[in-house]
């Protein structure tokens, strides 16, 4: 396995795991949780961004965003 496919891998885990919790955050519909819910549509929005050109091109400053975005919690 290639180091761009590893990092597709482990970006598109993270990612279903954001998104199943924003959709119980979205269940739930308290007003604690709506600050929440816009945090995590930030950061999906941000890896949204950040390969919206595909992973075949992939550069060394989109797989650093990409890493960075994976530490963030």
């Amino acid at each position: 396995m290639s180091q761009k496919e590893e990092l597709k891998n482990r970006v598109e885990a993270k990612k279903l795991k954001l998104q199943a919790k924003l959709k119980e955050l979205q269940a739930n519909a308290s007003s604690d949780s709506r600050e929440e819910i816009k945090k995590l549509e930030a950061r999906l929005d941000a890896l949204s961004e950040s390969v919206k050109d595909g992973w075949d091109d992939l550069t060394e400053k989109v797989s650093g965003k990409l890493n960075q975005w994976l530490k963030e919690d």
